[in-house]
């Protein structure tokens, strides 16, 4: 049997007007930015369709506004009647995710501010090649495993120009500095987990309606983990090559990115051109999912 992952975009993927076309079309969907408008203390319909991209920057507002977006967006997949899977997996509340999201962005933001650093896309090289430059250089680590032959660092600033320094002599294709406020997915945010962790403690949390992949553990994890492992994830490195290739390992065939922009549907098809990976990020690529998925 064909397998589906539904999938959500993280920091990096916003848009201006982002979810506007759904939510004008969805009633389901703009009650999302409604009560997540309400839970987060944002005005999150002017930020998602409004807002020049420029505004939505800022880490406070931006993980918020993306999953608001996100949720809204699933709500529309919803109405459609096709049932997909931590809020997506029913786990939590709207409420409650959108409301972390917020004091994640905040907690982020503010540590970033106290210990400044940067984050670099290092590409052309093999994964091992870049984990060794970065025990070879203090105060760098990998951040983000996005596909084989694409890694981003984080870290202080000038070990981060060093390890982009030593990946070009090491015949990196191609390397590029992140427009972030902070050493994101690092040790050097450490302050912004201990902050969020009485937050999340607060939260409870079911058992998901789906299984749930971890892009911290590249593990199918159980509700008693997902609190752990959210305050992990701020200075542990996304495993995102690791957890698809887990998910196909475990017959998925099919995975739908849920929110703005495409980056996780093209980082799929690095990891693996046989499966499908399609992006429902506006009103038109909403029409076109029953019929994709009728094609699985």
């Amino acid at each position: 049997m064909n397998k589906i992952a539904f999938c959500f975009p993280g920091q990096g993927s916003i848009e201006a007007g982002m979810g506007r076309d759904i939510a004008d079309s969805f009633r389901g969907a703009m009650e999302v930015f409604e009560r997540g408008s309400a839970a987060s203390g944002l005005d999150l319909e002017r930020l998602c369709f409004h807002a020049d991209a420029s505004e939505l920057v800022d880490t406070a507002v931006q993980q918020p506004a993306l999953v608001a977006t996100s949720l809204a967006m699933l709500a529309a997949i919803r109405d459609r009647g096709i049932e997909p899977a931590l809020a997506a997996a029913e786990s939590i509340s709207l409420e409650d995710a959108i409301a972390l999201v917020r004091e994640r962005g905040i907690a982020m933001a503010e540590t970033a501010a106290e210990h400044p650093g940067s984050m670099a896309a290092i590409l052309g090289l093999e994964d091992e090649v870049v984990e060794n430059l970065c025990r070879r250089i203090l105060g760098v680590w990998p951040a983000n495993y996005n596909c084989p032959g694409q890694i981003v660092v984080s870290g202080e600033n000038p070990a981060v120009d060093e390890c982009i320094e030593l990946a070009q002599e090491a015949g990196a294709r191609r390397t590029v500095k992140l427009k972030v406020s902070g050493a994101f997915h690092s040790p050097l945010v450490a302050r912004a987990a201990d902050r969020l962790r009485p937050a999340i403690e607060r939260v409870r949390f079911e058992d998901p309606v789906a299984p749930f992949m971890s892009t911290v553990t590249a593990r199918l994890e159980s509700a008693q983990r997902m609190a752990p492992l959210l305050v992990d994830q701020l200075t542990a490195p996304v495993r995102f090559t690791q957890a698809a290739s887990e998910l196909m390992r475990e017959g998925v065939k099919t995975f739908v990115e849920v929110g703005p922009g495409n980056v996780l549907s093209g980082l799929v098809k690095r990891i693996d051109r046989s499966v499908k990976a399609v992006s429902v990020n506006n009103l038109a690529a909403l029409d076109k999912l029953h019929e994709t998925l009728a094609e699985t």
